[in-house]
C-alpha cells in the first residue's frame, strides 16, 4: 500500500473536507477490482464486499467498503491530468530497465459508447503512447475539443522520448509534432499522406526518378494470408528547410502486396524520417508501430470491454480508461504463464496472485 500511495499521492482529492472514505483506499479498491475482471463502479463495490477480509489486512476502511455511488462520484470528479502524471510515475521504473533503442507508437482511440446524449458521433478519445520493447502503455492523454494532434503533442511532455523513435499515422505528420519530438531528444518516422501534399508530391517524384536504391523485403504467410513488403529509404535532408519540417533527413517507402483467399491488394506508403535508417530497420519500425493496435487497443476492447463502457459523467470515461490501461500494464508486467484473461480470473480466485500483481506498484 505504501508503494501505491507513493505513486498516486500527487492526485488531489476533489471532494469536500468532510468526505469519509480515504481517496487512496478508494483508488486501490478500484484498481484491484479491475485486476480481478471488474469493469464498473458497481463491480468495485461488490469486489470490496467479497474481499473485505483480505482488504482489511492492508487498508484501514474505518467506514467500511465505499458504495458504488462513492466510486462513481470520485471517478467523475478526479482530475485526469493528475491521474496521467501518477501513471507516468508508475511507468518510470519500467523505462529504466530498457537499455535498447525504443520505438514509441502514438495513436488515438475512441471510447465508443461513452458519448454524451445526442453526441454518438463524437465520443471522448484518448491518445496513447505504446512502448514496443516494454509492450506496455507508457501514458495516455485525454483529447480536448476533438484536437487529437494537440493531445499527442501534450502527451510527449509526459513521457521520455530521448533516444527513441516516435511513430504515428498521417494525422500527426505535422510541423509542430516533428518539432516537439526533436526538441525532446527523439527521432520520428511519420506516415506521409495528402495532409502534407507538398511533401508527398516530392516523395513520389524522388522515388520515381532515383535509380539503384537499396531495398529490403519481407514475406509473411499464415491464417490464409500472404503479405510481402518491400522497403526503400532515400536521404533527403534538403527538404527540411524547403518545407519547414524540423529534423527531416530522409524519406521512406513501403510497397506491400497482400493476398487473402485469392484476392490480392497492393498499397504504397510513404514516410518522413528524422534519421536515415536501413530499409530493414524501416520495415521493423513500421511493423512495430502496429503493436499499439494489436496489443494495446485490441486487449482493451476484447479483454476489458472498453468499447462497451458507458460511463460518461464528467471525467469518468477518461479516468476509468486510465485504470484499464494501468491494469493492462500490471498484467503484462507479470511473467507467469497465461493470457491476460486467465490472469484476471486467477487474480479473482487466488488472493496471493492478486497481491503478487499489486506488488508491481513499486
Amino acid at each position: 500500500m505504501e508503494a501505491f500511495i507513493e505513486c498516486f499521492s500527487i492526485i488531489p482529492d476533489p471532494r469536500a473536507m468532510n468526505a469519509q472514505h480515504d481517496l487512496m483506499e478508494i483508488l486501490f479498491i478500484a484498481l484491484a477490482s479491475h485486476l480481478c475482471g471488474g469493469k464498473t463502479c458497481t463491480d468495485m463495490e461488490d469486489f470490496g464486499h467479497a474481499k473485505k477480509d483480505v482488504l482489511q489486512e492492508i487498508l484501514e476502511l474505518p467506514y467500511g467498503i465505499p458504495s458504488h455511488d462513492t466510486f462513481s462520484n470520485v471517478l467523475a470528479r478526479l482530475d485526469p491530468e493528475a491521474l496521467s502524471k501518477a501513471f507516468a510515475r508508475f511507468m518510470a521504473a519500467f523505462n529504466k530497465n530498457v537499455s535498447q533503442e525504443k520505438i514509441i507508437a502514438i495513436d488515438g482511440k475512441a471510447l465508443r459508447r461513452a458519448f454524451m446524449k445526442g453526441k454518438r458521433t463524437s465520443p471522448p478519445m484518448l491518445v496513447t503512447a505504446w512502448g514496443s520493447e516494454l509492450r506496455m502503455i507508457l501514458n495516455s492523454r485525454e483529447v480536448i475539443d476533438g484536437n487529437e494532434s494537440a493531445a499527442a503533442i501534450e502527451l510527449l511532455q509526459l513521457i521520455d522520448v530521448k533516444g527513441s523513435i516516435v511513430t504515428a499515422d498521417a494525422l500527426h505528420c505535422t510541423r509542430p509534432m516533428a518539432e516537439a519530438i526533436i526538441s525532446r531528444g527523439g527521432d520520428y518516422v511519420l506516415a506521409l499522406k495528402k495532409n502534407q501534399i507538398g511533401l508527398l508530391s516530392e516523395a513520389e517524384n524522388l522515388f520515381s526518378v532515383t535509380r539503384d536504391m537499396p531495398t529490403a523485403s519481407t514475406e509473411e504467410k499464415g491464417h490464409g494470408r500472404c503479405e510481402m513488403r518491400q522497403a526503400t529509404v532515400i536521404d533527403a535532408p534538403q527538404l527540411a528547410a524547403k518545407h519547414d519540417f524540423k529534423g527531416l533527413t530522409a524519406l521512406g517507402r513501403i510497397e506491400s502486396m497482400r493476398t487473402i483467399e485469392g484476392i490480392t491488394e497492393t498499397a504504397t506508403r510513404f514516410f518522413v524520417l528524422s534519421r536515415s535508417v536501413k530499409p530493414t530497420q524501416l520495415l521493423h519500425i513500421v511493423r512495430a508501430h502496429w503493436g499499439v493496435e494489436n496489443c494495446a487497443h485490441w486487449a482493451l476492447d476484447v479483454v476489458m470491454d472498453e468499447d462497451l463502457a458507458r460511463n460518461r459523467k464528467n471525467h469518468s470515461a477518461a479516468n476509468l480508461a486510465f485504470l484499464r490501461r494501468l491494469t493492462l500494464n500490471i498484467l503484462r508486467a507479470d511473467t507467469s504463464k497465461g493470457s491476460l484473461r486467465v490472469k484476471t480470473k486467477r487474480a479473482g480466485w487466488q488472493n496471493a496472485f492478486l497481491f503478487k500483481l499489486l506488488a508491481h506498484m513499486r
